[in-house]
C-alpha cells in the first residue's frame, strides 16, 4: 500500500474516532451535566459545613474565654493586705476591685452561668466540652454533687471515655462520688479506671484514691490491700509515702 493511501486511512480513522466521541458526548450531555451539577452542590455543602464549623468553634472559644475570666479570677478576702499571706495582692483588691472575688464560692457562682451557656450553645465542639467539664467541676466544688455527676457523665458521653476530657471527667466523677459519701459508687468508678492501663492513666493516683474510698467506707482489709499494691508496684511514687503512712495507721 502506498504511503499516501496509508496516511489517508489513518486520517479517516481519526476522523471516525472524533466523530464517535462527539456523538457519545452529545448523547450523554444531560447525564454529564447532571453529574457535574451534583459534584458542585456537594462541594458547596462541604465548604458550607467547614465554614459553619469554623464559625461555631470560634464562637464557642469566645464564650469559653468569657466564662474563664470569672473562673480564673483571684479570690481576695475582704481586708486582705497587699504582700500578705495571699501573696502580692494589688492594693485595689482590698476594696473588692473588679477581677477579684471575696470568696471561692462567689467566684464559682459567677462563673457557673457563663460556663453553662458555653457548654450548651456548642455542646459537641472542643470549647463546649471543655466548658462543660469546668461547669461540672464548679458544681462539685459548690457541693451540688447530683448536678455535677450528670455533667461529668455528659462530658464522657460527648468527648468519649478515651479522650483527655473524657478521662478527666471520669476522675472528677469518682472524686465527686467519694466526697458525696457515695463510697460504693466511687469504689466502682476507681476500680474501673484502674483497669484501663492502656490509656496512660496514673494508676498510682487511682490506687491512692481507691484506698481512701475503701478506708472511708470502713473496709480496712481492702484499703490495706490497695495501699500495699501501690507501695509494691510504685515504690518511688509521690503517693507511696502517704500510702505507707496509711498502712501504719491501719496496723495501729
Amino acid at each position: 500500500m502506498k504511503r499516501k493511501e496509508r496516511q489517508h486511512l489513518k486520517e479517516n480513522e481519526l476522523a471516525h474516532s472524533l466523530a464517535a466521541a462527539r456523538e457519545f458526548v452529545d448523547t450523554k450531555r444531560s447525564t454529564v451535566t447532571t453529574v457535574a451539577g451534583i459534584v458542585v452542590v456537594v462541594l458547596l455543602v462541604i465548604a458550607g459545613v467547614v465554614y459553619m464549623r469554623g464559625r461555631s468553634d470560634s464562637r464557642g472559644q469566645d464564650l469559653l474565654a468569657a466564662a474563664k475570666i470569672a473562673l480564673d479570677a483571684r479570690v481576695v478576702p475582704v481586708g486582705a493586705e497587699a504582700g500578705g499571706e495571699q501573696g502580692n495582692l494589688p492594693a485595689a483588691a482590698t476594696i473588692g476591685a473588679t477581677g477579684s472575688f471575696a470568696t471561692e464560692e462567689a467566684k464559682l457562682n459567677a462563673a457557673l452561668p457563663k460556663l453553662k451557656v458555653a457548654a450548651e450553645t456548642y455542646p459537641d465542639s472542643p470549647a463546649g466540652i471543655e466548658a462543660r467539664y469546668h461547669y461540672a467541676g464548679a458544681l462539685a466544688a459548690l457541693g451540688r454533687s447530683g448536678e455535677a455527676l450528670t455533667q461529668f457523665d455528659e462530658v464522657i458521653k460527648r468527648a468519649g471515655d478515651e479522650s483527655l476530657y473524657g478521662r478527666m471527667a471520669a476522675f472528677g466523677k469518682a472524686d465527686t462520688q467519694a466526697k458525696a459519701g457515695q463510697f460504693d459508687a466511687a469504689i466502682a468508678s476507681w476500680k474501673d479506671l484502674a483497669t484501663k492501663k492502656d490509656q496512660g492513666l496514673p494508676e498510682d493516683a487511682i490506687l491512692m484514691e481507691l484506698g481512701r474510698a475503701y478506708q472511708a467506707k470502713g473496709n480496712t482489709d481492702e484499703a490495706r490491700k490497695t495501699y500495699t499494691q501501690l507501695v509494691d508496684q510504685y515504690p518511688t511514687s509521690p503517693y507511696a509515702a502517704e500510702a505507707r503512712a496509711e498502712l501504719d495507721s491501719l496496723k495501729g
